[in-house]
Order: C-alpha cells, then sequence, then structure tokens
C-alpha cells in the first residue's frame, strides 16, 4: 500500500493514485449515482405524469380535457432549460411564501425588496441550521419533480397518440361483450397502446439521458459539476493537487459514460420491443 502524504513530494503513477483517490473524486464518483438517482426516480414519475395527462386530455369532462391538454402544450412549447430555471426558483419561493404566511403572520415587511425575496428564518425550507445533505436532498427533490413535470408532458403526447391508434373496433367489441367503459380501457386499451407508445417512449428515455447534465444548472452537484471543477487549474483552495486544464479528459470520461449508457439503453428497449410486438402485426411496430 502506498501513502498520500505531502503532494508536493509524489511522483508519477503514485502521485496519480492520490490524486484520484481524494475526497473531492470520491465525490465525483458519487455524482454518477446522483444522475442514476435521477433517472430512476424520474422516469416512472414522468411516465406517471404522462399518462394522467393522456387521460385527462381524452376525457369526455371538458374543463378536464382542457386541462390536459394545456399541460401538454404548454409544457412541451417552453423550452426545457428555461422551463427549469423558473419553475424550480417559483416553486421553491412559493413554498417558503406559504410557509412564511403560517409560521411569521406579524411579519409586517413585503417579501419582495427590490430583487431579493425576504422572509423569516423559520420559513426557510430547509433551515438554515439544517444540515448539509438536508439542502442537498432538497435540491436533487426539486429538480426530480421538474424533470417529471416537464418530461410527463412529452410522455402524456406520446401515451395519448398511443391510446387513439389502438383500432376503435376492438373497444367497441369489449363493450359488445359487455363490458364497462373503464373495464374496456383498462383490459384492452392500456395493454395494446404500450406497442405504439413504446417507440416514442424510448426515443423521449434517450433525451432525458442527455438532458441529466442540466442538474448543474438547478444547482445540484452532478458530474457536470464535479468535472468542470476537478478538471480546470486550480489552486490549492480547492484541491492539494494542482494540475494544469484537464476538463477535456474529465468530460471525455463522461463522453463515454453517456455512450455507454445510451448503448444498454437502446439494447435493453429493442429488446422489450421484440417481445411485446412478438406474434403481432401491428401497423407502426417493429416486427421481429
Amino acid at each position: 500500500m502506498f501513502a498520500c502524504t505531502d503532494p508536493a513530494s509524489l511522483t508519477g503513477l503514485h502521485w496519480l493514485a492520490c490524486y484520484l483517490t481524494t475526497g473531492k473524486h470520491v465525490a465525483f464518483y458519487a455524482s454518477f449515482g446522483t444522475v442514476l438517482a435521477l433517472l430512476a426516480i424520474t422516469a416512472p414519475l414522468a411516465l406517471a405524469f404522462g399518462f394522467g395527462g393522456a387521460i385527462a386530455a381524452r376525457s369526455r369532462i371538458a374543463p378536464l380535457a382542457w386541462f390536459g391538454r394545456f399541460y401538454i402544450a404548454i409544457v412541451r412549447g417552453v423550452p426545457d432549460i428555461a422551463f427549469f430555471l423558473f419553475f424550480v426558483i417559483a416553486l421553491d419561493q412559493g413554498i417558503e411564501w406559504l410557509r412564511h404566511k403560517v409560521k411569521c403572520p406579524d411579519w409586517d415587511m413585503p417579501v419582495r425588496q427590490g430583487s431579493d425575496f425576504v422572509v423569516c428564518a423559520q420559513a426557510k425550507l430547509p433551515l438554515g441550521t439544517d444540515p448539509q445533505w438536508m439542502h442537498e436532498i432538497y435540491g436533487f427533490a426539486l429538480a426530480v419533480l421538474t424533470f417529471a413535470i416537464v418530461f410527463g408532458a412529452f410522455s402524456a403526447n406520446v401515451l395519448y397518440g398511443a391510446m387513439r391508434a389502438v383500432p376503435r373496433a376492438q373497444m367497441e367489441t369489449a363493450e359488445a361483450y359487455g363490458m364497462t367503459r373503464r373495464q374496456a380501457f383498462r383490459r384492452i386499451l392500456v395493454p395494446q397502446m404500450w406497442v405504439y407508445a413504446l417507440p416514442g417512449l424510448s426515443n423521449l428515455w434517450m433525451v432525458l439521458i442527455k438532458a441529466t447534465p442540466l442538474l448543474f444548472l438547478l444547482g445540484v452537484e452532478d458530474i457536470v459539476y464535479w468535472a468542470r471543477e476537478l478538471g480546470g487549474s486550480k489552486t490549492p483552495n480547492f484541491t492539494d493537487y494542482p494540475h494544469p486544464d484537464w476538463r477535456v479528459w474529465y468530460f471525455l470520461a463522461l463522453l463515454v459514460f453517456y455512450l455507454i449508457f445510451t448503448k444498454v439503453s437502446e439494447a435493453v428497449l429493442d429488446r422489450l420491443m421484440r417481445r411485446l410486438t412478438h406474434g403481432q402485426a401491428v401497423s407502426g411496430a417493429t416486427m421481429p
């Protein structure tokens, strides 16, 4: 075993091994887990938002149908980065404003003071006295919710189209056999719509993977944050192992990571598509 003592006295592979095992590099490696956790949580949540939005859009209740179509149209029509930056700030301030009204009813100063948003200390979320991990979890939760709402609108559009692609004759046949509309929806429409929806959802999954670097813009210390910080020329205030500008190598590592991850995703999705379409002659679906 080797000892990482004085960095100035280390050379060659010894220096590199010590450099790659610093605490900040451990945080960099852990940030890959942050990205995977975002995808693991956001994907089913976005699908749930999308399923709800698609059902609402095809509802016979006019206000519900208007809401579903408005949700799909307004989120899809706004650039992702603009929505992310606006929604996170608006949601964070909205939560703190509600807490401010409840916890500090005697507050006599405006919360809007020029460009500053000022609430009482008890209304802050998380509180200033909370540990750092709570601040990180809160920021991550806001990011997950924002991703889920945005990609939920895209998946709602895909699922809405898939529901419309299922032949109406099959629903009519199910109703003729005595099924209610709800039973026909659950037993006939939903199982078959996935064949039509999977190509669009597959593309959406790839877009979601490529959108994960936006975590950096939301204040989450993700792989892009650490690649930029560790790769740049830093003073000893950030690392005891100063070096030239190595960002190209760090971002090359991210490039390889995303390429491998998308390749694995393509293989899994292709296998799932073959399984869903096995023995089916469905227009627009890939046959085995």
